[in-house]
């Protein structure tokens, strides 16, 4: 960990983002790790001599330059936030810092029109006091990948355990505030997921390596991912077309469903 001076806070949205208008990132580098992660493929992780997972950037003045950084983008129009794209805003250190906190105090002085906030880890409900007055303009998205914690050990065994996601994700539900249960990447599961995630959220998106590593899966096959699937005996589950069954099995339990990229669109009123 170290600490670091950040010139701006907000960076236009591009690519698989483009529906934003910026994405904010408190931290650069992220404790979690997992092995799945786009952004082992980055510059920001390739450049860096430490393995992904092992550092963490913490960004200490991005709340005295958000405000600023806000005022600025509001000028040019509507502001669509996405938090985060290449680091969990709610990892471990965050317990501590207080970083991502004092960022939501900051877009309550200065709002945006929408605000997404994507993460894993259960800490986040810490903070309902706070999503609350954002009223419709939020979105809490917890990624929920699979069901099956052996399968989440595997591809992220320092990430939280899927049964305190859920808890957490229905806890913020519960609060009245709009919410996302977010599978992505789609990794095996049962077939009784659709029936755990029922009543979690406001919504749930489903996402693969191939639609959402925003290089049509060549990302995931440099990573070493496959590898994960062949070792475990499951490598039927990696193609382009395994979420398909899945999504036939949450529809018919949950009804209408999001698809990748749209699926992560804001909720413009």
């Amino acid at each position: 960990m170290k600490d670091i001076v950040s010139k701006t806070i907000l960076t236009s949205a591009k690519g698989q983002l483009d529906d934003y208008t910026h994405s904010l990132n408190p931290y650069a580098g992220c404790a979690f790790g997992c092995k799945y992660c786009y952004v082992r493929q980055l510059p920001v992780s390739l450049y860096r001599e430490e393995e992904w997972g092992t550092w963490v950037d913490i960004k200490t003045n991005a709340a005295q330059i958000l405000k600023k950084d806000l005022i600025k983008a509001r000028k040019k129009g509507p502001v669509y936030i996405f938090m985060s794209s290449s680091t969990d805003p709610y990892q471990p250190l965050e317990a501590k810092t207080q970083l991502t906190r004092s960022l939501l105090e900051t877009m309550l002085e200065e709002t945006p029109d929408f605000l997404f906030v994507q993460t894993r880890s259960p800490l986040v409900k810490r903070d309902i006091d706070l999503f609350k007055k954002f009223g419709g303009k939020i979105r809490i998205s917890m990624t929920i990948e699979t069901d099956k914690e052996e399968i989440r050990k595997a591809f992220s065994p320092s990430a939280p355990p899927i049964q305190a996601r859920m808890a957490a994700l229905r806890e913020i539900t519960e609060a009245g505030i709009p919410t996302q249960a977010t599978i992505a990447p789609l990794l095996p599961c049962s077939r009784e997921f659709p029936k755990k995630l029922k009543n979690l959220a406001s919504r749930v998106v489903l996402d693969d390596f191939w639609m959402g590593d925003g290089s049509g899966g060549r990302r995931t096959e440099r990573m070493g991912v496959y590898e994960i699937y062949q070792q475990m005996g499951m490598e039927k589950w990696f193609n382009p077309t395994a979420y398909k069954v899945v999504l036939k099995m949450l529809q018919e339990e949950l009804g209408e469903i999001g698809i990748s990229k749209e699926g992560f669109k804001p909720d413009i009123k």
